[in-house]
């Protein structure tokens, strides 16, 4: 059986019109639950014929990247960089690198103030993708379901004068208490054939499939990275919002949180690990307390993130798989009584086979 055929499918980004099917070498692509997934490949332009198509095709900024694997939609998102490179023999390669389609959120502002009060935070996200696609040139096609919701409700004002890109503002919706999780998933619809940007919304998490997979080393896993870290880690939290400038006789001084302190840690000997963080745009008290006491519960027991690196011809997964919970058995010199817990799925980088080198995909995991 033959190694998976990977190829790109580049696309207009606000039509999704076809523009052109070109191979591809040396490509990445990784995707991930709280941060923006990228890709990278190397177009070959062995000849003018492909030169010519892939200066039509490659337009960064403008033109959408999918990449496919067989007949599958494995990565989907925004051409941002392309880099035209020659050898010493005046072989011509084309460089690409991409984003995910949350990275267009980067590049949008929110321009007119949006209010919402006592809105479910899931009609806030809704609603700001919406306000991105009323706007002339602003639709890129992210669809999503209109119906759930998260039981939630939020009073929120972003104004336009400060200017804050619509990606960050979601990010701080969903990492306030009872917040939620968010991401832009590509995939084709299995009735139409269409290709999908579909917006992904889950709370607390993002959870997906139904059957656990169970992964052993030895066996299937084929390295791992174990990592500790408290470089992280805090037992006293306060946070700072917007300056409060309605006064111009008086020195104007910020918002801040009330002090958490984590007591109980203390006592068991602990020392004092002082943690903070800005919200500069939130004007609100009990918005930014509730920023405060998510960013204490995160700080003070610092999530282990796991990676084991998984031989995709020995389990066969796919981007799929993000928010599936997955089952790890690891024995070894470490583990020597054995580990078996459960994970969830929170980020997967594809290493396609080359020369001799097994497809591979990197899965950072989280506690389930």
């Amino acid at each position: 059986m033959g190694a998976p055929l990977y190829r790109v499918v580049l696309c207009d980004l606000r039509t999704d019109q076809v523009l052109d099917v070109l191979p591809i070498t040396n490509v990445q692509l990784d995707d991930y639950i709280g941060k923006i997934g990228s890709a990278s490949a190397t177009i070959p332009l062995p000849n003018r014929a492909v030169a010519a198509r892939a200066r039509v095709a490659v337009e960064p900024g403008r033109t959408a990247l999918w990449i496919e694997r067989g007949s599958e939609i494995w990565w989907g998102g925004v051409l941002w960089t392309a880099n035209l490179t020659s050898n010493d023999r005046g072989f011509l390669t084309l460089q690409v690198q991409a984003g995910g389609w949350a990275s267009y959120l980067d590049h949008r502002a929110v321009l007119h103030t949006q209010q919402a009060v006592q809105v479910d935070q899931y009609d806030i996200v809704r609603g700001l993708i919406d306000y991105t696609a009323s706007l002339p040139g602003g639709d890129i096609g992210i669809t999503y379901d209109v119906e759930q919701l998260s039981g939630v409700r939020r009073d929120r004002t972003y104004r336009r004068y400060d200017v804050p890109r619509v990606r960050e503002v979601i990010d701080q919706l969903g990492a306030v208490e009872n917040g939620f999780e968010w991401r832009i998933a590509s995939y084709r619809d299995p009735g139409s054939g269409r290709r999908i940007k579909e917006l992904q919304l889950g709370s607390p998490v993002i959870r997906t499939g139904a059957s656990e997979i169970v992964l052993d080393h030895p066996g299937p896993i084929l390295t791992y990275e174990w990592p500790v870290d408290a470089t992280v880690q805090a037992n006293v939290w306060q946070s700072r919002g917007a300056a409060d400038n309605r006064n111009q006789t008086q020195e104007s001084l910020p918002l801040m949180s009330e002090l958490l302190v984590d007591d109980q840690q203390l006592a068991a000997g602990w020392p004092r690990l002082d943690g903070t963080s800005d919200y500069s745009t939130v004007i609100e008290q009990p918005t930014l307390d509730a920023h405060a006491r998510a960013d204490m519960t995160a700080a003070v027991s610092p999530q282990t993130i796991p990676e084991v690196t998984v031989a995709l011809d020995r389990t066969p997964l796919s981007p799929a798989l993000l928010g599936a919970t997955i089952r790890v058995r690891i024995r070894d010199l470490w583990w020597a009584e054995g580990l078996d817990h459960r994970y969830r799925v929170v980020g997967l980088a594809i290493s396609p086979p080359v020369r001799g080198r097994p497809e591979t995909a990197k899965l950072t995991l989280e506690a389930a």
